[in-house]
């Protein structure tokens, strides 16, 4: 058996040295495969391998009809939109991700964003602060629960909507469940997006519900840019020069932006959330221990494909 790593931004060298570790010790072969940057490289790369290891890198049907041998996908990460869930299910390929490894990571970010804001990009004007406002987490999964934790830590109070999410866990951890997805915006002067882009959630971040926002609104996403109307988001920009937008993707209109609402927002130039040390061994070893469970033992608890 033999399981490809290909990842075109790589893992850290001792997030390979340990995937490496797990994979060979049971006895599976390794390949590597980084940098590769024209398709055709990967789609060679993939002939011959039962399990495939990826970051962002885009799995689509043709990369999955050209892997005739594969039978498991591990996502590095808690997205999977870059893998084509339908063709997988078709060819019978189990597609998993490694939810929670890389969380503590990207809820940090979130403050570190936050609070560059909040302090007005550090240009030398008084900023406000975090303790004592209202934060609303839209999505109560593994990052929406370190997100929690940590702004108790900055004596923020912590609302949340899930509607998949009971309202017991929320309450477990001192956040306090909203049911109805306006109330959480028009409660909270900062929301904190941790959706996933689903048919469902694209361009769901509209005006409707950003107008609602209190005065001083920030919205923090470090979800997906999908999410997100853009123009909408511009209308209420334009309109509302109190709020302000950082986000771990540049937009599409990233441009209009940079024209018209200087000081206001922030992008980081490329997505970073999960660009820890830390969290590029956690998901790396996570990955290659969930291939080796399903070659060698049928184990996909964390199968996202049906």
């Amino acid at each position: 058996m033999k399981i490809l790593v290909a990842t075109d931004k790589p893992f850290a060298a001792v997030a390979v040295n340990g995937i490496k570790e797990v994979v060979e010790s049971a006895g599976i072969e390794l390949a590597l495969l980084e940098k590769y940057g024209e398709k055709s490289k990967l789609l060679d790369a993939v002939k011959d391998i039962d399990g495939l290891i990826v970051r962002s890198d885009i799995i689509d049907a043709e990369v999955l009809n050209a892997a005739k041998q594969l039978k498991v996908v591990v996502r590095a990460g808690a997205g999977y939109d870059n893998i084509d869930l339908a063709t997988a299910t078709a060819n019978g390929v189990c597609v998993m991700n490694t939810p929670g490894q890389n969380s503590n990571a990207v809820a940090e970010l979130v403050f570190g964003m936050a609070v560059m804001m909040a302090r007005n990009l550090y240009n030398g004007t008084s900023g406000t602060e975090l303790k004592g406002k209202k934060l609303g987490i839209h999505a109560f999964g593994q990052v929406g629960r370190n997100v929690a934790r940590i702004a108790k830590g900055f004596g923020m109070e912590v609302f949340a909507f899930d509607p998949y999410c009971p309202a017991s866990v929320m309450e477990a951890e001192g956040v306090k469940p909203i049911t109805d997805i306006n109330e959480l915006y028009s409660t909270c002067q900062y929301v904190s997006l941790h959706i996933p882009a689903t048919n469902e959630t694209k361009k769901s971040i509209d005006y409707n519900l950003l107008k609602q926002m209190p005065k001083g609104a920030m919205l923090i996403n470090t979800a997906r840019k999908e999410v997100i109307n853009e123009e909408e988001l511009v209308k209420i920009m334009d309109e509302r020069p109190d709020f302000r937008y950082v986000s771990d993707i540049t937009p599409d209109n990233a441009s209009v932006f940079a024209e018209k609402f200087t000081g206001r927002y922030f992008f980081t130039p490329k997505k970073m959330g999960a660009q820890t040390a830390e969290a590029n061994i956690n998901a790396g070893i996570a990955a290659a221990k969930q291939s080796v469970g399903f070659l060698k033992e049928g184990i996909d608890k964390f199968k996202v494909n049906k």
